[in-house]
């Protein structure tokens, strides 16, 4: 699923593989899937972007921005991005498919749900789109510890971190997949309730936040994802489902996982009590 070291590693390939190029056909909803959203008629995808040329692609929380002239197209967590040359090579099912004037194309496909939306610009009032341009990121100055201070309210407080960290959209982009190794250099459980974190816990939590982020974006995003090219990520995850039942890297321990808040939790029992 796209977080944010994901989001911002496969906008900065699309800059480098599409960006200048022309639009020469848009192939929406080809196979259709129960969970694939869309903006509007995807049928109308064609007529809105042919023609024009990408511009500039942004990560933004979970989300990939690009901006073709006066319109963009959106896509969200759930969405696998790849980058095709060989004609081949396109899978017979996909969810959206852009074919450049060169021969060369953007495939997307849905892996459990997911959105890929084309708008004209101002279109889109989605409130999770919305709040995710809205809010800092958390590899930015305006990320202060002030800032993060101020997430902390009496709703927060009685929730556990994972709770904390991964809903209402406190930090657009940060999910069930990096906060396992966020919680995990912070030695804080999953599920210990903020109001029980002393005020070092908590600077803890915020430094690591910001750190285990850019750590991942330096890798090129988690090597429990892929980008562009079907490549994974150089970052090598600490808590995943590629090191359940392995040595923990501080105290020698066995990585467990859990069920948890509908979703998958890993930790270490000794460095995580």
């Amino acid at each position: 699923m796209i977080e944010i070291p994901e989001s911002i590693n496969l906008a900065k390939q699309l800059d480098e593989t599409v960006r200048g190029k022309t639009i020469k056909s848009v192939c929406a909803n080809h196979s259709p899937h129960s969970f694939a959203w869309y903006f509007g008629n995807p049928e109308k995808y064609n007529a809105l972007l042919a023609g024009k040329t990408m511009g500039d692609s942004i990560g933004i929380g979970s989300m990939v921005e690009i901006g073709v002239e006066d319109s963009k197209i959106l896509l969200n967590d759930g969405i696998n991005i790849r980058y095709i040359t060989d004609k081949d090579k396109i899978p017979e099912k996909h969810q959206l498919l852009i074919e450049f004037d060169d021969k060369s194309y953007i495939v997307c496909t849905v892996q459990m749900y997911g959105g890929m939306m084309a708008f004209k610009d101002g279109q889109n009032d989605n409130d999770y789109y919305y709040v995710a341009k809205k809010k800092p990121l958390p590899t930015t100055d305006e990320f202060s510890a002030e800032y993060f201070n101020s997430l902390m309210d009496d709703e927060a407080a009685k929730m556990s971190s994972k709770a904390f960290l991964a809903t209402k959209q406190r930090i657009p982009g940060l999910g069930n997949g990096i906060l396992q190794d966020i919680l995990y250099n912070a030695r804080i459980h999953p599920k210990t309730k903020m109001n029980t974190l002393s005020d070092k816990d908590y600077e803890a939590l915020y430094l690591s936040i910001k750190s285990t982020i850019k750590e991942m974006i330096e890798g090129g995003g988690r090597d429990t994802e892929k980008d562009i090219f079907g490549r994974k990520g150089g970052y090598k995850t600490k808590l995943s489902k590629n090191t359940l039942g392995k040595i923990c890297w501080e105290c020698g321990s066995e990585i467990k996982k859990a069920a948890y808040l509908g979703g998958t939790i890993y930790f270490c029992e000794n460095c995580q009590k």
